[in-house]
């Protein structure tokens, strides 16, 4: 599934699936306001205004990371970044957030009225 010559857009189902095995690290590349506004549970946030490839988890045998972002355009940005670092990232989630909530999946949501973070569905 993870290769290292084309960008490969993994399906929202196919990240929650990975995520659930633990099989790979999901990187979110929103800006902080977007992340805290709504994530994918168990997302890192790795900015792309601040994106630097070499600060990310190490992919391995074991986990391979995966970018996200909103629409799935700033992810493919910064696994161009990564190729350019040589890093070894090459896939993300196609469409992003917005595809994730479109299939139905869960996000973890901060309510500004209470300061409590949520699971939404």
């Amino acid at each position: 599934m993870f290769g290292k010559t084309k960008t490969k857009d993994l399906t929202p189902h196919e990240v929650d699936a990975l995520l659930k095995k633990g099989e790979i690290v999901l990187i979110d590349v929103r800006e902080p306001a977007e992340f805290a506004a709504g994530r994918i549970h168990g997302a890192l946030n790795f900015p792309l205004s601040t994106f630097d490839p070499k600060a990310l988890p190490l992919p391995d045998a074991a986990k391979k990371v995966v970018l996200q972002c909103g629409s799935g355009k700033r992810s493919a940005n910064a696994i161009e970044m990564c190729r350019r670092a040589g890093v070894d990232v090459d896939s993300h989630l196609g469409g992003g957030i917005m595809a994730w909530r479109a299939a139905g999946l869960p996000t973890t949501v901060f309510d500004p009225t209470s300061g409590a973070v949520r699971d939404a569905g």
